[in-house]
């Protein structure tokens, strides 16, 4: 009798491909084991047709919630026949995609309708002419999005509508999630999946699945602040804060590059003000619950939400508000609602009366803010950090300040309560290879992954190469962490760190120019297998430094700025470029 195992080829553990790689390659190897197999005198086809009965579940995620449903969708898939196999969308490639029956796409949107980063070389060859028809595909896309956003869900929306044009049909109606997705995504998840009518076979997970602590964004911890300290100078013109939280006995884990969601509660004197201007008492009656309580720690009443602005602009009566919203023109709305918050657009008729819970039901619910942590556990044991700026700003004069880290500045001192959770992001990691460079780019709060970055190394032993890259605006008052900085370069963890403050000089100077100016190190860094990793303001920095990353691998690399791309793109599938952006 013939050994049909042997027949299935080996991969090897070194070979260039990530761990989801692997499984879908191991998956798809041995479907194709199975399929030989039929008809043999030692498989019976019931078996065999069991083995391929594989459901294809591809994920784009910015911040790691697209990829949290992905693997929800597998452990429902495994209960209904099926041996999942999951891949980020830049993971698979168009024959690949040909090759699937069944596949589920979970993708987010980021930004102004901008696919995630992990999605971008997917879409650009699912886009393009060449791309394969997709006839004996059955599919179903779940959109994550926020609908304070013009482009609400506007990723899925096209991955949605790219795969109908290529011929593959509907396993469900897509669904648009807003960012209280779980229950829906469940629901449709439920409702989707179809039933393989087989016993799946069960494949060993690439990383056996962590106990989840059961804190979630529904049910977050409630931890005490044990520190919360200010970081820049007296003479900056910025507030950033480091504030530590106790884990206590909550079983919340978290590895350096995943962030912290913080519930907020908006600020009393904008509570106030909400009342004063609706005319009503704090204990007014809405559906069971105080209005003041309500507008406390249940909805959104800095950012104006779409029903907010579209509810009021025929009744404000003010013309350059009806023009922006008339006109449809996003960036115009945008310039318009500057500095702007949903107060001031109530205020913009005060001779206006309100129904109040008409109001309030044009408001969204309260949300959790989400920072990028700034420890390592195996250096802060039983604690998490972060580095947070205090956003306070005057507009008509009026005092604002952002909900989130106003509340964690002005009302969560030492002793105080907050509730937290853990939102892992697992794009975002040290190399596994401790001998591997490691170049950083975050300027101002960017830095908060880094720091943890660097303590997760030191905790290691790691012998890589560790390049920062950091600046704002005057050395003197805003270069945060200035001593733990310099201690990692004294004792040789932090190999090199190039500073850029930009109002120190009559030229303004940035990080990427400091990546520009060393750029052939650079380069060369990478060439020897270094991850780049960037953190930070996504409108401006992000793209100022991959722009400055392209122009760096075009003249070092002697590339024309289409190979600079391809470069640029292989390190993205690579995961050695990745970004926490903002």
């Amino acid at each position: 009798m013939s050994d049909t195992k042997s027949k299935i080829p080996y991969i090897p553990q070194d070979a260039p491909f990530s761990g989801e790689q692997k499984q879908w390659l191991s998956g798809f190897l041995a479907g194709m084991h199975s399929r030989l197999a039929i008809g043999t005198n030692n498989v019976a086809p019931a078996v065999a047709q069991a083995e391929i009965k594989h459901l294809d579940i591809i994920f784009g995620t910015q911040t790691g919630n697209a990829e949290a449903v992905a693997e929800d969708a597998a452990a429902l898939a495994r209960t209904k026949g099926f041996t999942p196999r999951i891949a980020e969308m830049d993971e698979v490639d168009m024959t690949h995609l040909a090759a699937m029956q069944n596949l589920i796409v979970v993708v987010s949107t980021y930004g102004e309708g901008e696919m995630p980063d992990n999605a971008h070389q997917f879409w650009e060859a699912l886009s393009a002419t060449t791309a394969p028809r997709l006839e004996a595909l059955k599919y179903g896309v779940l959109a994550l999005g926020d609908t304070s956003y013009d482009e609400f869900c506007q990723a899925g929306k096209l991955v949605d509508t790219r795969l109908e044009q290529l011929g593959a049909k509907r396993l469900a109606t897509r669904v648009d999630c807003d960012i209280d997705f779980e229950d829906i995504a469940e629901k449709w998840l439920s409702s989707t999946i179809p039933d393989a009518g087989a016993t799946a076979i069960e494949t060993k997970p690439v990383e056996p699945p962590k106990a989840k602590s059961g804190w979630g964004r529904k049910n977050p911890y409630i931890s005490k602040v044990t520190e919360n300290r200010i970081l820049s100078g007296a003479e900056s013109a910025k507030e950033i804060r480091h504030i530590t939280f106790d884990l206590g006995d909550s079983g919340l884990a978290y590895e350096a590059g995943d962030a912290l969601g913080v519930m907020p509660v908006n600020a009393p004197d904008l509570v106030q003000a909400w009342l004063d201007r609706l005319n009503v008492p704090a204990d007014t009656d809405i559906d069971g619950t105080g209005l003041s309580d309500m507008l406390s720690t249940e909805l959104e009443i800095m950012t104006p939400s779409r029903d907010l602005i579209r509810a009021l602009e025929p009744l404000a009566n003010d013309d350059e508000l009806s023009h922006v919203v008339s006109n449809g023109d996003k960036e115009a709305l945008k310039h318009y609602l500057w500095g702007k918050d949903a107060l001031d657009l109530l205020n913009l008729n005060v001779d206006l009366m309100f129904d109040t819970a008409q109001v309030v039901g044009w408001l969204k619910p309260l949300q959790h803010r989400a920072y990028s942590i700034s420890s390592s556990p195996k250096a802060h044991e039983g604690e998490v950090h972060l580095t947070v700026a205090a956003m306070r700003w005057m507009h008509d004069n009026r005092p604002h300040k952002g909900v989130c880290s106003t509340f964690l500045a002005d009302h969560v001192q030492n002793g105080a309560p907050a509730g937290i959770f853990m939102s892992p992001n697992k794009s975002f990691r040290i190399p596994q290879d401790d001998s591997v460079p490691m170049i950083m780019v975050g300027p101002g709060t960017g830095v908060a992954p880094f720091r943890a970055f660097l303590e997760e190394r030191q905790a290691c032993g790691a012998s890589g190469v560790n390049w920062l890259f950091f600046g704002d605006q005057h050395r003197t008052s805003d270069f945060i962490y200035e001593e733990e900085i310099a201690a990692f370069s004294a004792d040789g963890l932090l190999t090199r760190l190039d500073l850029a403050f930009s109002r120190d000089q009559a030229d303004k100077i940035y990080v990427q120019h400091r990546m520009i100016e060393n750029g052939k190190d650079l380069y060369a860094q990478l060439e020897q297998g270094g991850h780049f990793y960037v953190c930070g303001d996504a409108t401006h920095m992000a793209k100022d430094v991959d722009a400055a990353l392209h122009f760096i691998i075009e003249t070092q690399g002697s590339m024309n700025p289409e190979a600079a791309t391809d470069y640029v793109n292989r390190l993205k599938r690579e995961k050695r470029y990745v970004r926490d952006v903002y």
